[in-house]
């Protein structure tokens, strides 16, 4: 699990470091504009939203407040992936250690069939 976090850091740092860039060095309308008026812009941004609404519905399945779930999904679809980079290194830190409480959350004693 540690080689996990480390990437699940360096991930977030990345996306942090890169959206910083973006937002001091880029103007989001010109940029924006230009991407959708590209075809491979809109194939990557509905690529991307795909990418989101799928890490949303493993959202959704793990956590057992729907409230919370609602939350983080929002923020998915706001923030993209530097949300499901928090997401991860959080929820890696949580689980100590053990993978099947990573993945399946509070289900896990529902899919394992155990207390968890």
């Amino acid at each position: 699990m540690k080689i996990t976090k480390l990437i699940a850091w360096f991930g977030l740092l990345a996306m942090v470091a890169v959206l910083m860039y973006g937002f001091i060095i880029g103007d989001f309308s010109r940029d924006g504009a230009e991407l959708l008026a590209n075809p491979w812009g809109i194939v990557s941004i509905v690529d991307l939203y795909v990418g989101f609404i799928l890490f949303s519905v493993w959202i959704a399945f793990r956590e057992m407040n729907k409230p919370l779930a609602a939350i983080w999904i929002v923020m998915m679809m706001v923030f993209g992936f530097l949300t499901a980079s928090v997401y991860i290194v959080f929820n890696l830190y949580q689980s100590k250690g053990d993978w099947p409480t990573f993945f399946l959350g509070a289900r896990k004693a529902e899919f394992l069939g155990r207390e968890g």
